[in-house]
């Protein structure tokens, strides 16, 4: 069974993070804004300004500041400031069994992910591929943030993840299949396969979406995630966008899906809306999800969070 968070009120505390890569302060400083204009209290990480080269300090110092969150009674949601690189170097030093009897929302996408996806398989949290602290510096579609609460704030179950209006989801390979929802960013996952980090996939409906990435390199990663038994293992895909990912050889990513992606024979969604586009699906990480690609419905089949205090 799911560990869920209690859900997020107005005037909650907002732990500030920084667990990989280093934020310009104006970033972070406006991000820290946007949280209070929402209503929100915010405690600031020890880390949050730090920079050692392309890391936002030590694997150890940014371990400390999340776990510092944890043990706060005060904070009820953490939230980095920016993913970028470097977050699988705080995995070891973390306290898994005090994170399970201490849930708190944990949001993020890019390399937050693998960090997610561990929380879910070491603590059994949900946690949610969402808002970064840099997407609180600018105000961004309403879409984002309706997802966000909607995820974060409400028991509201079953319900739908739809993609904004105009940005239809697409089924690919038809079935329907109901399980855990795992996944996020392929290239953090690919970065942890061999690693006791590594993703399960097991029954698992795998999401996976990618950013700055030629269209040969994100076929390399695939094929690694392939030939490491990943796409055997799992229930079903969902593919979200290929942000900013420039055509290679002739080949783009709808081609990609095309000739990868459906010969996998698995049940298959594509274009969910979602972590480095302009618009963010909430993908709760953990939970319950139900794919169903007869009827192109994405449907989560439990509350995300709970209502207690």
């Amino acid at each position: 069974m799911a560990n869920k968070p209690p859900m997020l009120r107005q005037g909650d505390t907002v732990g500030v993070v920084t667990l990989g890569s280093p934020l310009g302060t104006n970033v972070i400083n406006s991000g820290i804004q946007g949280l209070r204009n929402f209503g929100f209290q915010v405690i600031i990480g020890k880390n949050v300004y730090a920079q050692t080269g392309f890391l936002a300090g030590t694997d150890q110092e940014r371990a400390a500041d999340l776990m510092d969150m944890f043990h706060n009674d005060d904070v009820k949601m953490i939230i980095s400031t920016r993913g970028g690189t470097g977050v699988a170097g705080i995995l070891p030093y973390l306290d898994y069994n005090f994170i399970r009897s201490h849930p708190k929302i944990v949001s993020g996408y890019s390399d937050i992910t693998i960090l997610l996806n561990v929380l879910y398989q070491f603590s059994d949290l949900i946690t949610f591929s969402s808002l970064l602290g840099l997407d609180f510096a600018t105000s961004g579609p309403r879409y984002k943030f309706d997802q966000f609460f909607m995820a974060t704030s409400t028991t509201t179950a079953p319900r739908r993840i739809e993609n904004p209006p105009g940005i239809p989801l697409v089924s690919r390979i038809t079935g329907n299949v109901t399980g855990p929802l795992v996944g996020g960013n392929l290239t953090s996952f690919v970065g942890s396969l061999g690693t006791p980090f590594e993703i399960d996939t097991t029954n698992k409906i795998l999401f996976l979406e990618e950013t700055h990435a030629p269209i040969n390199t994100v076929y390399r990663y695939l094929l690694q995630l392939k030939m490491a038994g990943k796409f055997d293992e799992c229930a079903g895909i969902i593919f979200g966008q290929c942000t900013r990912c420039p055509v290679a050889y002739q080949t783009s990513y709808e081609d990609l899906i095309t000739s990868f992606a459906i010969p996998l024979g698995k049940p298959l969604m594509t274009h969910l809306a979602s972590a480095h586009g302009t618009y963010k699906a909430a993908v709760p990480i953990g939970a319950t999800v139900n794919l169903n690609t007869i009827e192109n419905t994405l449907t989560i089949m439990e509350p995300t969070v709970s209502a207690s205090a």
